[in-house]
């Protein structure tokens, strides 16, 4: 999948196995993620297809870039969850670390962050890399 191809039946990209519409597709299209993992899952999800507006719209305000230019020789591969702390519905901060694989210039790549988010309004946003 990239840009904004993903069909009904594609598998959402985020890797929970399930199909976009009922995956991340939910997400993009308005609803809150529950928690910070499914909004980590639902971002990767964004970058894969090319959502820059959803990306900025889940960003904290004091920390969210006035663009992100994303580059579409970048494919993205894959996204592992490493571990998680809080972030769950009932929390209102919570960290995600993970790794994202990709390709970029014919070369494997890997970003690899742990990640912040908190509750703003009552919706989860990424705040950024932890320190």
């Amino acid at each position: 999948m990239s840009g904004a191809t993903a069909k009904k039946a594609d598998r959402c990209p985020c890797g929970w196995g399930d199909p976009y519409p009922a995956c991340c597709g939910r997400y993009h299209g308005g609803e809150a993620a529950p928690t910070a993992e499914a909004l980590m899952r639902s971002r990767y999800s964004a970058f894969v297809l090319g959502l820059e507006d959803y990306l900025l719209r889940t960003w904290a305000p004091e920390s969210r870039p006035g663009g992100l230019g994303l580059d579409e020789d970048i494919q993205w591969q894959r996204l592992v969850v490493l571990g998680r702390e809080a972030g769950g519905p009932f929390d209102a901060e919570g960290s995600v670390e993970f790794e994202a694989w990709y390709r970029y210039d014919g070369q494997r790549e890997v970003q690899r962050e742990d990640s912040l988010f908190r509750r703003d309004q009552g919706r989860w946003v990424y705040v950024g890399p932890r320190p």
